[in-house]
């Protein structure tokens, strides 16, 4: 049976740091990406336009050039082009790399596997039982409350909800 590399342990030990500021995939811009991309520019491996990393978050625009506003009012800012690029191709390699992990485990070790998986199909069964009754009960509420208004309604006793009018 093969080892698991020290790079797959690392993403399984938590750091204790926790970043606070614009993040892109989750993780801090400011304290994470930019230095990172710095390091990789540094050694050749991409080549992020310096504006790009001196100016990581800009101001969005609408179509017709003016500045964009959230619906809460606030200005819309977005991560440069380059970088949300960059993170995005990270990203996906990221996602590969784990699945490409997964299968190769479960390619060289197919008994182990299924136990987990058997496993946690079990440990998982009461939640999942107890998920779902609580949901039949919650619809079930859900109907019932609604009939009643609608009983309501048609006796002249309830809410009555506007309709539009015409225009």
């Amino acid at each position: 049976m093969a080892e698991t590399p020290n790079y797959i342990r690392a993403l399984l030990v938590p750091n204790g740091k926790k970043p606070a500021g614009k993040r892109v995939w989750s993780i801090d811009l400011e304290t994470i990406w930019l230095p990172f991309f710095t390091a990789t520019n540094t050694m050749g491996d991409t080549a992020i336009p310096s504006d790009a990393l001196g100016a990581p978050v800009r101001l969005g625009y609408n179509q017709d050039g003016s500045v964009k506003f959230s619906k809460t009012g606030r200005p819309v800012l977005k991560v440069a082009k380059d970088i949300a690029d960059s993170v995005r191709l990270i990203r996906e390699n990221f996602a590969t790399g784990l699945i490409v992990y997964a299968t190769q485990v479960s390619a060289d070790n197919p008994e182990g596997y299924k136990a987990q998986l058997e496993l946690a199909r079990e440990a998982g069964a009461p939640i999942t039982a107890k998920d779902s009754a609580q949901l039949s009960k919650a619809i079930a509420q859900q109907v019932a409350d609604a009939m009643a208004e609608a009983r309501k309604v048609k006796e002249g006793k309830g809410k009555r909800e506007r309709q539009p009018v015409p225009a």
